[in-house]
């Protein structure tokens, strides 16, 4: 992605996120999906399946950060 790119992304995830409808869903995404709850399973191909939901709500909030944590071209 471009940096205009990410810049609109962010600006787009902010605009929606940070409504009161938006942080409903959020906190809906973070309780279904793990976000409050261990993902370690002995299963390890359903831990690595929790840990990749729950790594779409960390990117999801990520991008409403307003510093990066990282590159913008790692987004």
């Amino acid at each position: 992605m471009t940096p205009e790119q990410v810049k609109a992304l962010r600006d787009d995830a902010k605009l929606l996120l940070n409504t009161d409808e938006g942080q409903h869903v959020l906190e809906d995404l973070k309780a279904r999906y793990g976000f409050y709850a261990p993902t370690f399973s002995t299963d390890p191909y359903e831990s690595a399946y929790r840990e990749g939901q729950r790594s779409v709500v960390l990117f999801l909030m990520s991008l409403m950060r307003d510093e990066p944590q990282r590159e913008d071209s790692d987004v």
